[in-house]
């Protein structure tokens, strides 16, 4: 079933007022990132192959330190090829179509909504 009219403003306003009021969220969560960081995701694979190998070898001279070691070195690879990379970009903005209150001063979403609910109540 489709969202009415209204629904569909009260959602558009909604996620403007979750960009506007939890951008460091938006932007870890849902935001645009930047180019992937091919040198650590070589560096990456190159530790994880060695820590395969190392765990191989320590399965086939059968010492469990070795073992351990390939593993936890194969475990840190693929923790260096897929970790974020830090040059991440910014969240594209929305544009805002509701204006601060008179004097100024910004109102988040919830505060907003309960105006407009005790403006309707008053005007029945």
């Amino acid at each position: 079933m489709p969202l009415s009219e209204q629904e569909q403003r009260l959602l558009d306003e909604m996620e403007r007022g979750l960009y506007h009021n939890d951008a460091d969220f938006v932007a870890h969560v849902g935001g645009r990132r930047g180019r992937p960081n091919y040198r650590a995701i070589v560096i990456g694979v190159l530790i994880a192959i060695a820590g395969v190998g190392a765990l191989i070898a320590g399965v086939a001279i059968q010492v469990l330190v070795l073992g351990i070691g390939g593993f936890v070195l194969m475990f840190a690879g693929v923790m260096v090829a897929i970790a974020p990379s830090k040059r991440s970009a910014a969240p594209e903005e929305l544009p805002t179509t509701s204006a601060p209150k008179a004097g100024g001063s910004k109102q988040g979403f919830m505060d907003r909504l309960n105006q407009r609910w005790d403006d309707r109540q008053e005007g029945q």
